[in-house]
């Protein structure tokens, strides 16, 4: 009988074992969009690290039309994850667009393997970032819908955690069959159709979108500026930050630079994915417990002493114990961004309110890097990563400007 009363009274006890089992409490919507975002990614990474490859080395293109691709397909996406979210908001309906999105990305990413020039890598590559662009904002929208509000960042954290899982396994499918099974890597793009066709079953049959009241769909340029409204300090803040947080091929470029080889670099960026994974399971739910503006506060100041120390500091171990630890900057930010988004965007906005939200990041992500390369080239790398530190610790003292979640209700 003690026994039994003591367990009853650890089970009632705040903050003990339930505590541990927050991710029970889920709703299985967000489960299964986090195995679509698995197996998207997994599909995806079988083909893109070997893109550059199969561009130069198959079909005889340069450099400067790999850059036109992935310019024009990033660029594209940013415009549409503002029009999807809007329109998702408008319709009353998120999971038609999210299905669609992830339809077209399916559908065109295996086809490259049938590409006999690069112009239509060009053209598939458009499709499948518009994919993306179609399904993001109404699917990070839909996960606030179906999740209580006291596990909103849990539910994200879950989600980026899944999807940088199937990251890690993407490649390494792909070295399996290219050495394993020897396989060509138009035989592997080809292959890559069968996770999507996994994805598109979970969405039609798992995902389920619950029925919104008629009154919480805003239509026209409204709800932008209803979105805009509350998010306006936040996406300032997020602004100021993205123009300093540049691509992690020039983290990678430095680590190369103080003498670590090339298999020890892809060997660190490996590790790296599984610190980010571990971190956005538990970063999100610590967010719910925490706060989000404490774990931004404490995400951007990691970033900013990861460059700070990658412009002063000296020594391989030095860089190999930094580069791991720069793993939690995204526990602590990824899903937190995207909770405190919901939190503050009115109900019936957050489609638009995402959209927003991604909208601003596409338009300082490329000048971001274009700015820390020229940086690099003329003052050295010193510079460009203290100019990296700058920005991120004053968007760290903007972000004091912005509302805690709950100020702002719809």
């Amino acid at each position: 009988m003690k026994r039994s009363a003591t367990r009853g009274s650890l089970a009632r006890a705040p903050g003990m074992l339930p505590s541990m089992r927050w991710y029970r409490r889920l709703p299985r919507t967000v489960i299964m969009l986090g195995f679509v975002s698995l197996f998207t990614d997994l599909s995806s990474e079988m083909i893109y690290p070997l893109l550059p490859l199969f561009l130069t080395g198959v079909l005889g293109a340069g450099p400067a039309a790999l850059g036109l691709i992935e310019g024009v397909a990033e660029s594209t996406a940013s415009i549409l994850k503002l029009a999807s979210g809007w329109l998702s908001d408008r319709v009353g309906k998120r999971k038609p667009l999210v299905t669609l999105g992830y339809g077209i990305a399916s559908f065109a990413r295996p086809l490259i393997g049938l590409a006999t020039a690069w112009p239509a890598v060009l053209a598939l590559r458009f499709l499948d970032r518009s994919g993306k662009g179609v399904r993001t904002s109404p699917r990070d929208a839909l996960l606030a819908d179906v999740t209580p509000d006291d596990l909103r960042g849990a539910a994200y954290g879950v989600h980026r955690a899944m999807d940088h899982a199937g990251a890690v396994l993407g490649p390494l499918v792909a070295v399996v069959l290219l050495r394993a099974a020897g396989l060509a890597m138009r035989q592997i793009f080809l292959l890559a159709a069968i996770p999507g066709v996994i994805v598109l079953a979970i969405l039609i049959l798992g995902v389920r979108e619950p029925r919104r009241p008629q009154h919480e769909s805003h239509a026209g340029i409204g709800a932008l500026r209803e979105a805009a409204g509350p998010l306006r300090p936040f996406l300032i803040a997020l602004l100021v930050f993205t123009l300093g947080n540049s691509t992690d091929a020039f983290l990678l470029l430095r680590l190369s630079d103080a003498g670590i080889g090339t298999a020890a670099v892809a060997g660190l960026w490996a590790a790296h994915n599984v610190v980010r994974m571990a971190s956005n399971w538990f970063g999100g739910r610590l967010s719910d417990v925490a706060g989000r503006r404490r774990m931004m506060l404490t995400g951007w100041t990691l970033y900013a002493l990861v460059y700070a120390t990658f412009a002063l500091g000296h020594g391989r171990t030095l860089f190999v114990v930094t580069f791991l630890g720069y793993g939690l900057y995204f526990g602590l930010t990824e899903p937190v961004e995207k909770a405190w988004v919901a939190d503050l965007a009115p109900t019936g906005s957050r489609g638009a309110a995402f959209g927003l939200y991604h909208l601003a990041i596409g338009l300082a992500a490329l000048p971001a890097s274009v700015l820390f390369g020229a940086a690099w080239k003329i003052w050295g790398a010193p510079v460009a990563f203290g100019a990296g530190a700058a920005l991120a610790a004053i968007a760290a003292l903007l972000l004091r400007g912005v509302p805690e979640p709950g100020a702002h209700r719809a």
